[in-house]
């Protein structure tokens, strides 16, 4: 089964197309371009990437229907508008002990693409320092099910101020 990685998508367009126009454009400025061209199609994208993270939360979901994971993970349930950042940082420590945990390689490709994705997306708020919100270890402890629940609904906290 073949996971999609949006955040690759492009790259090898961008490369191609590079390609293509310095044909034409043999010159030392062509070449210039061809390089920057390459250079900027390996960066990390910087828009926001939440439906790509919903999507593959949903991936995530179906996978652990087969599978009992038999985990208590740090859940924020309600977190304020203010501390999204705070909570999305503790949603994605968590996906970690769950990769770290699974041996089902679907499940592993689908976390780290989720990782991936999420912190591409969190990149533009991750130097934001929240106060007053609660540490990974003060949140109560839930289910695998409940976990998803509570991690989409902070993901719809981005999308609905982005």
């Amino acid at each position: 089964m073949r996971i999609s990685k949006p955040y690759l998508r492009s790259t090898s367009i961008q490369c191609y197309l590079c390609l293509l126009l310095n044909i034409h454009f043999l010159t030392e400025a062509g070449i210039h371009v061809f390089i920057l061209g390459c250079i900027s199609a390996s960066l990390p994208k910087t828009e926001a990437n939440w439906h790509d993270v919903i999507s593959d939360l949903q991936r995530f979901e179906d996978l652990i229907q087969s599978i009992h994971i038999d985990a208590n993970l740090y859940t924020e349930n309600n977190a304020h508008p203010n501390c999204k950042v705070t909570a999305m940082k503790c949603f994605l420590l968590e996906l970690h002990v769950i990769w770290q945990e699974s041996n089902n390689m679907d499940i592993r490709d689908t976390i780290e693409n989720l990782i991936i994705l999420a912190n591409s997306s969190l990149s533009s708020n991750g130097n934001i320092t929240e106060s007053g919100c609660k540490e990974c270890e003060e949140l109560e402890e839930k289910n695998v099910k409940e976990f998803l629940r509570s991690f989409v609904q902070i993901v719809q906290m981005f999308i609905n101020t982005s």
